[in-house]
């Protein structure tokens, strides 16, 4: 089910519609990005197992950003859908989790990266609660979830930056970023039911 009014742009819409969403073909819609973004999964978790690392970088790079795309676009064009406000966020955390499961234990703790899947997986499991459980049919991502997911995607791609070009304190920053991320995904299951 569609809903047919527009909502409110935040200034990253703004951004988007300024810039990217212009070039976007008029017949692509949020769904299909979301698609897009499902589809990608399984070559960036293939071209990282081959390590070929300069494509999955960029595969990743795009991957993530469709993320930024598919909100906007529903926002600016009122195409907000059920399966939409479902599959995004279904779409993403598979995105992070196999990423993060292939790249971070080169560099990180194993503990760290189970604490960012886990934390993946509870919010799959506790949206799944509430769709077929809950008092509400459809849970949209809190701003913590979407920060969280900002910080994760910032996290995964600056260690795969690392793996093509190892500077000096990369991985100091990307740990603290990673850290905030796990304190956002748990901010976001505290704060995803009330």
């Amino acid at each position: 089910m569609k809903n047919s009014k527009k909502t409110k742009l935040n200034i990253s819409d703004r951004i988007l519609a300024a810039t990217f969403l212009k070039i976007l073909p008029k017949r692509v819609t949020p769904n299909q990005i979301t698609i897009f973004r499902f589809f990608t999964i399984p070559f960036i978790a293939l071209l990282l197992l081959l390590e070929e690392y300069q494509w999955g970088i960029i595969l990743f790079a795009v991957s993530a950003f469709s993320d930024a795309l598919d909100g906007a676009l529903a926002r600016k064009n009122g195409k907000i859908t059920k399966w939409g406000i479902a599959s995004d966020p279904l779409a993403d955390k598979l995105l992070i989790g196999v990423t993060a499961f292939l790249v971070l234990p080169m560099f990180f703790s194993p503990l760290l990266v189970f604490v960012i899947i886990f934390i993946e997986m509870a919010l799959i499991g506790l949206s799944y609660y509430y769709r077929t459980y809950g008092k509400r049919a459809i849970l949209m991502a809190n701003r913590w979830g979407k920060t969280k997911m900002l910080a994760q995607s910032l996290g995964v791609f600056l260690t795969l930056l690392y793996i093509l070009w190892p500077v000096a304190g990369i991985l100091i920053i990307t740990q603290w970023i990673l850290y905030l991320a796990v304190v956002l995904g748990i901010v976001s299951i505290v704060t995803y039911s009330l």
